[in-house]
């Protein structure tokens, strides 16, 4: 048995200390229960212990020699206590310390994801400025992002995963679409401006909305159909008064909207079974070194090796200028698309839409600053419908059709 110890309170109106005497000389000494009574006005008054055993035979008729007092409502000046643990109170403070820590390190990997993705545009658009080979480009950040991703194995900064041939030809597809949506991307990046080329990537619902629907059967909302009017009207708007138009850079801007949501689609309809999955970034790191080895002939056939400071002297280019632009750029694109993944786990896709629009935003105006790209004030309202269009397809996509 346990010992108890009460602190009592409760109003008890014909108790008097001086009347009621415990006869103690029946009583055991193993277990001990001590009974203490306050007065409010501070006057404390202690009643002998009454000790019980278990295993004596006796009633407890048999040890007190008075009757038992009788608690009533009105109060006589005595109060009952009881004491409450401190865990309670603790276990709060630990799980408000503990929420707040998450909110800080999914705070700190949002701006992670914006400085990264900022800094890329930048570096990748200095880059292709004087450098117009965007196959080559391209090659390099892949190269890079191999390098990083067995720098992280090797350190066990992420496990090394075990990959079988059955879930190597289905990311076969995944890795394919991954190379060309990043390579049209570098080929808008180097015709356009980086602030229009991320206007026509607002288009990317349109064309996951489309695929869904022919491939996957996912039949679209009239919530999420009328989303995509403001983005197609805004790409359009922002298009005909776009002081850097020109049909390549819209183009491939296009294409590379088309393969990124082609990988989105593909993953859902031939990725392997769930219990061979692989978390997204894992997954994200095989991509990665896939596209690499997927585009590097390509990259020997058309552009051939432009990488060697004998050539990029002759064209006239500072080459460690190019080298380490070309570094820091490859670096910010595995870095940002990393963080993304690592975002993803922590919040539903929605939330993570969001997150994208909004950074989509920071890219566009930190782009016209740096570069200071000019903006008429129609394409700046095209440009703000359209993500206005973006943000409003993120919050219908919560809303589920009813079943019939």
């Amino acid at each position: 048995m346990q010992t108890s110890s009460f602190n009592l309170s409760n109003s008890i109106s014909n108790l008097k200390p001086r009347n009621h005497r415990l006869n103690l000389a029946h009583l055991p000494s193993p277990l001990k229960s001590s009974v203490n009574f306050r007065l409010i006005n501070g006057v404390s008054t202690r009643l002998p212990s009454i000790c019980c055993s278990s295993s004596s035979p006796r009633k407890l008729g048999d040890w007190i020699s008075t009757p038992a007092p009788v608690l009533e409502r009105e109060s006589d000046g005595f109060e009952v206590r009881a004491s409450v643990p401190d865990s309670a109170d603790g276990g709060e403070a630990a799980l408000g310390k503990s929420k707040l820590g998450e909110t800080i390190v999914l705070g700190s990997l949002f701006g992670l994801w914006y400085l990264f993705n900022i800094y890329f545009n930048i570096y990748n658009k200095q880059v292709l400025k004087v450098f117009p080979n965007p196959i080559t480009v391209t090659t390099v950040q892949f190269a890079v992002g191999s390098v990083l991703v067995f720098f992280m194995w090797t350190l066990n900064l992420h496990k090394r995963p075990k990959i079988s041939g059955s879930q190597l030809l289905a990311i076969l597809p995944l890795a394919m679409v991954h190379t060309l949506g990043n390579l049209f991307t570098n080929m808008s990046l180097g015709k356009v401006a980086v602030s229009f080329t991320h206007t026509i990537k607002a288009m990317e619902p349109f064309f996951s909305v489309v695929l869904s629907a022919m491939f996957l059967g996912e039949m679209p909302t009239p919530w999420v159909v009328t989303s995509l009017l403001p983005i197609a009207g805004g790409v359009a708007l922002a298009s005909m008064t776009e002081a850097s138009f020109n049909w390549a850079g819209f183009w491939s801007a296009m294409a590379s909207n088309l393969s990124n949501q082609s990988r989105n689609v593909l993953s859902k309809k031939f990725m392997v079974k769930k219990e061979e999955s692989l978390d997204n970034i894992t997954l994200f790191s095989i991509i990665t070194i896939m596209s690499f080895f997927l585009l590097a002939p390509v990259t020997l056939l058309t552009e051939g090796v432009r990488v060697t400071p004998a050539y990029l002297q002759s064209a006239g280019l500072n080459v460690k200028q190019v080298y380490i632009r070309s570094l820091l750029a490859a670096i910010c694109f595995h870095a940002y698309q990393q963080v993304s993944y690592m975002i993803l786990q922590r919040v539903s896709p929605v939330t993570h839409s969001v997150g994208n629009c909004v950074k989509r935003v920071v890219v566009i105006v930190t782009s016209v600053l740096f570069f200071r790209t000019p903006v008429s004030p129609i394409n700046s309202i095209g440009t703000g419908v359209a993500l206005a269009g973006v943000f409003l397809y993120s919050q219908v996509k919560r809303i589920k059709p009813k079943k019939a």
